[in-house]
């Protein structure tokens, strides 16, 4: 028989005053095993969720996690490849941001469920499922992503400052370490705080695109026709290499294991029926803080495409370009100030995230515990390192092709968290009645298999094909 939880660690699926049914309910090999620490322990389960309350109350108590997963759906990475898809090719791309927002909101609710149901991210479901050979090859692959996200991010914050303030890019990519402090100052007031001020600068990226979209005066009718999909996107190899870049920069693999995460924050009942009210409210919060993501990502493509691409400017790419561009294209003299804020803020914002997403991910596949201040130095350390040698070595320049490079990445390593994902998420050993149901089995093998032939194309096209 086995012992007691170990202190920390959440407990069995045991009836908590709703019947002696649920336990039946879920099949032997569904109850939950303790976990020796739980992911991001100095916040597990540290949001109460007030017993009996409305649902308004509980909407409120279990929003945040979604609003961090979705600023890397904002990130510096997305402007780049948004604002090269809207200056080249107009209004066209949209379809493939919308797309990928419906694939992230599948995506992430999913992430969300594992989480709930089976008390560990992805990376610690992973780590026991897997061989710890194929483990430490997949953590690699998300070391991989993330340090490409975080290249993005660094560089975004950088430019920021420099377009801001003048300072060097170097200078700018050295002062981005310093979220390693803040993120440990916000821990220690609480995880609300941390959201509190995620969900602050969203708000603000908000209202500069707003203030940015009004002056533009974009062909509305033009953009609504953008958002559906044409066959040209994938017999074009740029224009194929920028939506999938949009796929990379939009459904990030690091956020399925941030989301897996974060939904562990609130102290939910750990019984069937409180599990289940956990993930309707999970998926609710994510869906909602996405949408608003779609809302931002669209308008960075329609600003480029109304803004350059409508005056037969096809090739802003350059954000610091955009920049000088912008006040004087739109004739408003806030347009390029608040256009550099808003940079900054999407910059900083994911850089908070990821630092999170990195200690995730360590502690989950090697079960390594390191101090929380060492632990976000490393991890700051993976993105502030490449970020200088990358502008050392070959300038400022070659910015914001790499800032599109990176989001290329991601999308490559995207296989490799989704589809244990899904496998995960299928498994009843594992989730017992929360097991994906056919149609969503379905659908979530179908979106791996979509990114998997959008790779394989862009692959070919790069190297000399024709499709």
């Amino acid at each position: 028989m086995a012992g007691p939880p170990t202190p920390g660690a959440p407990s069995e699926l045991l009836p908590d005053g709703d019947g002696a049914e649920q336990l039946n309910s879920v099949p032997p090999a569904a109850v939950l095993r303790p976990v020796r620490s739980p992911s991001l322990p100095e916040s597990h389960r540290s949001i109460p969720i007030l017993p009996g309350a409305s649902f308004f109350r509980k909407m409120l108590a279990f929003a945040g996690p979604g609003y961090l997963v979705a600023v890397g759906y904002m990130d510096p990475g997305n402007w780049a490849t948004d604002l090269g898809g809207g200056s080249e090719f107009g209004y066209t791309l949209l379809s493939a941001v919308l797309v990928s927002s419906l694939m992230a909101i599948f995506l992430q609710a999913l992430s969300a469920k594992l989480g709930i149901a089976t008390g560990r991210d992805l990376a610690q479901s992973c780590r026991e499922h897997y061989s710890r050979r194929t483990g430490i090859a997949l953590w690699v692959l998300c070391e991989i992503a993330i340090a490409a996200c975080d290249l993005a991010e660094v560089l975004g914050s950088a430019i920021a400052l420099k377009l801001l303030f003048g300072l060097p890019l170097l200078v700018g990519v050295l002062l981005t370490g310093l979220d390693v402090l803040l993120v440990l100052a916000l821990q220690g007031r609480g995880f609300r705080v941390l959201e509190t001020l995620v969900i602050t600068l969203i708000m603000t990226i908000a209202a500069c695109f707003a203030y940015e979209i009004f002056f533009a005066r974009p062909l509305w009718l033009e953009a609504a026709r953008g958002f559906i999909p044409v066959a040209e996107i994938v017999r074009n190899r740029e224009m194929l290499y920028l939506a999938i870049g949009i796929l990379g920069a939009t459904v990030m693999p690091h956020n399925l294991y941030l989301h897996s995460s974060l939904v562990q924050t609130r102290a939910f009942k750990e019984n069937v029926r409180g599990r289940r009210e956990a993930i309707r409210f999970a998926t609710l919060d994510s869906t909602l803080a996405l949408g608003f993501s779609l809302f931002i990502n669209a308008a960075i493509l329609v600003l480029g495409a109304a803004a350059f691409h409508q005056r037969g400017m096809t090739t802003v790419a350059d954000i610091s370009q955009a920049y000088q561009l912008l006040t004087p294209v739109l004739g408003a003299s806030l347009a390029s100030t608040l256009f550099a804020c808003a940079l900054l803020c999407s910059g900083q914002n994911s850089t908070l995230t990821g630092t999170l997403a990195g200690q995730i991910v360590m502690e989950g596949f090697l079960d390594l515990r390191l101090k929380p201040w060492l632990r976000r130095l490393i991890t700051r350390s993976l993105a502030i390192i490449p970020a200088a040698l990358v502008i050392g070595i070959m300038g400022e320049g070659h910015v914001t092709s790499l800032l599109i490079l990176s989001q290329v990445i991601l999308s490559f390593q995207l296989p490799f968290a989704v589809v244990p994902l899904i496998q995960f998420t299928g498994d009843r050993s594992k989730m017992g009645e929360f097991t994906n149901n056919n149609l969503t089995a379905i659908l979530g093998w179908a979106m791996a298999a979509a990114i998997i032939v959008l790779n394989a194309a862009l692959l070919w096209l790069t190297f000399g094909g024709k499709l």
